[in-house]
């Protein structure tokens, strides 16, 4: 039998929150997670949305989704494929599908770790990978957030001439970082009063 009698294809459109974003070795974007009325979906993202999707879109944003779906009528495996993502700004709180992490029982809200990536390649390690492992853990201790932020090594990152590599947890990439800058970044990122300080350090995406 031939794949078009097994394989159902047409257009969906669908809303949802933003869970998080789907990232193969590291820092190739692939495709978003989605919590929808129906549950929580994965969404490829075409090849053309990769490269030009804004990956600081926080979580629990709201998305209009539309693009192509495939359907094996055999299995009843579904495939998404967005062609179109666009932004909904008319949903209201009493709307929210996101999975609620506020324990009653106390004031204090059970937040996911952040994690940044460091490439732990030889080139990466050989350009002061290491001290920039070090001072990442020195500041993150510095200012008591090694509870809420973890590091996490990673295969090679593609740019090892531009070594060492990192990714923060909002996706912003960094190249040629030098352990003098780790303080920066850190106060940049995950400081409040420094969020504005984007100046101080170039920004490689």
């Amino acid at each position: 039998m031939s794949k078009s009698y097994t394989t159902e294809v047409s257009e969906f459109c669908l809303e949802g929150q933003l869970l998080d974003f789907v990232i193969k070795d590291g820092y190739k974007l692939k495709g978003l997670l989605l919590a929808t009325a129906e549950g929580e979906c994965y969404v490829k993202l075409a090849k053309h949305l990769r490269a030009a999707f804004d990956l600081r879109l926080p979580p629990g944003t709201w998305l209009q989704v539309v693009g192509e779906k495939k359907q094996d009528l055999k299995t009843g495996e579904v495939k998404l494929k967005a062609e179109r993502v666009m932004t909904t700004r008319y949903k209201t709180d009493s709307e929210t599908l996101l999975p609620q992490t506020h324990d009653s029982s106390s004031n204090n809200t059970k937040v996911k770790k952040a994690t940044i990536l460091v490439c732990q390649k030889s080139d990466c390690m050989k350009r002061g990978g290491q001290e920039v492992c070090q001072a990442l853990n020195a500041a993150l201790s510095d200012r008591n957030l090694d509870s809420h932020v973890t590091i996490k090594g990673t295969g090679c990152m593609k740019n090892c001439k531009a070594g060492p590599n990192l990714v923060m947890p909002d996706k912003t990439r960094y190249s040629q970082v030098k352990a003098r800058q780790v303080p920066v970044l850190i106060d940049k990122h995950f400081t409040d009063n420094k969020v504005e300080q984007q100046q101080e350090v170039a920004i490689t995406k």
